[in-house]
């Protein structure tokens, strides 16, 4: 919604199918979407204690590879703490469930917890891009709601936040720059403001959708109601694949531009990452 409100809206609300490609060649855009997803699946595997020498001799690509032996080089930064693979957390706000899936989570003695995501970039982006991401607002404030589960810490009676927001840290370890990760420190006055601000975002996006009866749809599949806002960033446009609906070309850009600008974590390539099928009675939310 951020990105492109009429992209949700699409997307989500309308639920409308548009069969185009978000970038092309189409055959590198699935090898590397295939990669990022076996690099994940290691890394999983090998954070649940699986053998490294039989999780190694499965890799076969050298992309695979390099990214791989980045990461047993790396992990053992971590020191004697507990990490956490593919934790799944969530918890109440404005009226929704804000639910965040994490990599890893590492939780120190003095429960401290880092959050870790893998990123397969070709090329690291910039801090600024990162930090504004929804992933790097959404992640800290949910693990600060519901993470005191995981930490061991006991629930405060009036449910305010019982993770102290300073003993959080969200990285982005970048596997093509895997000794410099991209780190943010939390505080309450950074938790304070990504909780107003996802407020808000949550109650404008529900105003917006009550707005306009999404049942009613016109003979070409497409709403007959009001067209949410495209974005002003036409560079999204040539990796989207409503694109042409929007009457904003019929051409998917190049899969170099789209991977190294940070589309794919977005719109399309890296989705296969995000778009987990949960079990909710699994995913873990404060009480209330």
């Amino acid at each position: 919604y951020v990105d492109c409100p009429r992209r949700f809206q699409l997307r989500y609300a309308l639920q409308v199918a548009w069969p185009a490609p978000e970038a092309e060649p189409i055959s590198e855009r699935e090898h590397h979407s295939r990669l990022a997803r076996d690099f994940h699946q290691l890394v999983h595997q090998h954070l649940l204690g699986l053998p490294t020498e039989n999780l190694s001799a499965s890799v076969h690509d050298p992309d695979l590879e390099r990214w791989w032996k980045a990461y047993l080089a790396y992990v053992p930064n971590f020191g004697n703490v507990r990490v956490m693979p593919e934790v799944g957390l969530s918890t109440p706000l404005a009226g929704y469930r804000l639910m965040a899936q994490y990599d890893a989570v590492v939780v120190s003695d003095q429960q401290a917890m880092l959050i870790v995501d893998w990123k397969t970039y070709r090329q690291r982006p910039s801090r600024d891009w990162l930090a504004q991401r929804l992933q790097t607002r959404v992640y800290p404030v949910v693990l600060i709601q519901a993470g005191a589960s995981i930490a061991n810490k006991p629930l405060s009676r009036d449910f305010d936040h019982p993770m102290q927001p300073d003993a959080v840290e969200m990285r982005y370890w970048l596997a093509e720059c895997p000794e410099d990760p991209e780190s943010f420190r939390y505080d309450e006055a950074i938790y304070q403001a990504d909780l107003g601000y996802l407020t808000d975002l949550i109650t404008e996006i529900n105003e917006r959708l009550g707005d306009v009866e999404y049942v009613t749809r016109s003979s070409k599949g497409a709403a007959s109601d009001e067209i949410w806002p495209l974005t002003v960033d036409v560079r999204r446009c040539r990796y989207c694949n409503y694109r042409s609906l929007c009457e904003r070309g019929d051409v998917a850009g190049p899969l170099i531009e789209y991977i190294d600008d940070g589309y794919s974590d977005s719109f399309g390539a890296g989705e296969s990452e995000l778009d987990v099928d949960l079990d909710w009675g699994q995913v873990q939310e404060i009480v209330y």
